[in-house]
C-alpha cells in the first residue's frame, strides 16, 4: 500500500505523465532532472565543510564533492554514485541527499560524477566508477583519515555501477568494507512481478527505463553480460558485505531483493531494508517529504553494526 505521503506524487504522475525521454535531447533531460532536484531539496542540510574535488583517473578528470558532517570522527568515507538512469544526474542533483546522509550517518561522503550515455555508452560510466574507487582508496588520506573504512554507495543506476565495479575489483587491497545499494536496477529485462504491478504511474516508468538502457548500451546486445545484468553473475563470492535498500512500490523492488538473495547464496553478508509504502527514488524526495527519510536512521544503524571496527570481514582486500 502506498504511503500517504507518496500519494500526491502518484496522483501527479498519473494526471501529468512525464514525457517520453525520446522527446528530449540528453541535455534537456539533464536540465529537467537538475531543476527537479532543486524543488525536492529547497533547504539543503548545512554542513561545516563541502569541498569540490578533481580525481585523476586514467588520463581523465572526474569531478567529485566531499561532504564533512558536524559529528565527523573520520571513521569512514562513503564513495557515493548518483542515479539518473545512466543518462542524467550529477553532483548537484544528489547534493541534498548526500548532505542529509552525511549528517545522519556521521560519515564523510565523497560524491562522484561519471560519464553518461548516450554520448559515453557502456562501459564508460562503469570504468569511471571502478577506476575512481581505486584512486580514492590510494588517496584516502586526502579525504579522511588514512585508516578510514571505505563504503561504496549507489543510488539506482549508480548502485548498479557500484556493485558491478566492486565485483570487478575483488582481490584488490582497497579497504572497501561494505556496499550500500539504494533501489538498484539489475538489467534491462524488467520482467518481475513488481515491474508489472508498478509499471507506470509510480515515478519510475518501466518503458522509460528500457529506453534509457538502449541509450546506455548503444544498441549493443549485452543483456546477458554480468556487467549489465548483475543478477546473472556466476560468482559474487568475496565482494564486500551489502546493505540493499528497496521501496515497496517500486518496479525494481523484486530484482533488488533477488540480488540480495544471490549475494547471500555466495556467502556475502546482506542486510535487506524495505521502505514500506515508498516509491523508487524516495530518498531524493526527503527534502519535501520528511517521512521518506525514516529509513536513513535504520541505514545508519545497519552501517554501525556492519562495521563495528576497521577489521570487518568481507572487504575488498
Amino acid at each position: 500500500m502506498i504511503h500517504a505521503s507518496m500519494e500526491p506524487f502518484v496522483r501527479e504522475a498519473r494526471q501529468v505523465p512525464r514525457p517520453h525521454p525520446s522527446s528530449m535531447t540528453p541535455d534537456e533531460r539533464r536540465d529537467w532532472y537538475r531543476e527537479q532536484a532543486g524543488f525536492l531539496w529547497p533547504a539543503p542540510e548545512p554542513l561545516p565543510e563541502v569541498r569540490e574535488v578533481l580525481l585523476e583517473v586514467q588520463g581523465r578528470r572526474l569531478r567529485a564533492r566531499l561532504y564533512v558532517p558536524e559529528s565527523d570522527h573520520e571513521r569512514g568515507l562513503v564513495v557515493f554514485c548518483h542515479g539518473g538512469s545512466f543518462v542524467a544526474g550529477d553532483l548537484d542533483t544528489h547534493d541534498g541527499l548526500c548532505r542529509r546522509l552525511a549528517a545522519d550517518t556521521g560519515w564523510r561522503f565523497l560524491s562522484l560524477e561519471y560519464r553518461l550515455a548516450p554520448e559515453n555508452p557502456f562501459p564508460a560510466g562503469l570504468d569511471d566508477v571502478r577506476e575512481a574507487i581505486v584512486v580514492i582508496s590510494a588517496r584516502r588520506g586526502d579525504f579522511a583519515s588514512r585508516d578510514a573504512a571505505l563504503v561504496v554507495m549507489g543510488d539506482s543506476a549508480g548502485a548498479t555501477l557500484a556493485t558491478v565495479a566492486l565485483t570487478q575489483l575483488r582481490g584488490r587491497d582497497l579497504g572497501v568494507k561494505a556496499q550500500v545499494l539504494l533501489y538498484p536496477t539489475m538489467g534491462p529485462d524488467l520482467l518481475t512481478d513488481s515491474g508489472h504491478a508498478y509499471h507506470s504511474g509510480y515515478l519510475l516508468d518501466v518503458e522509460h527505463l528500457r529506453y534509457d538502457y538502449g541509450q546506455y548500451l548503444a544498441d549493443q546486445v549485452l543483456e546477458t553480460d554480468e556487467r549489465v545484468s548483475p543478477l546473472l553473475s556466476r560468482d559474487l563470492s568475496g565482494v564486500p558485505p551489502a546493505i540493499v535498500v528497496v521501496a515497496e512500490c517500486d518496479p525494481l523492488r523484486d530484482e533488488a531483493v533477488a540480488y540480495a538473495g544471490l549475494l547471500e547464496h555466495f556467502g556475502v553478508p546482506v542486510e535487506l531494508l524495505e521502505a514500506h509504502g515508498m516509491l523508487h527514488g524516495f530518498l531524493r524526495l526527503g527534502g519535501v517529504v520528511p517521512e521518506a527519510l525514516s529509513i536513513v536512521d535504520d541505514l545508519a544503524a545497519h552501517l554501525a553494526r556492519l562495521l563495528p571496527d576497521s577489521s570487518s570481514p568481507g572487504a575488498v582486500d
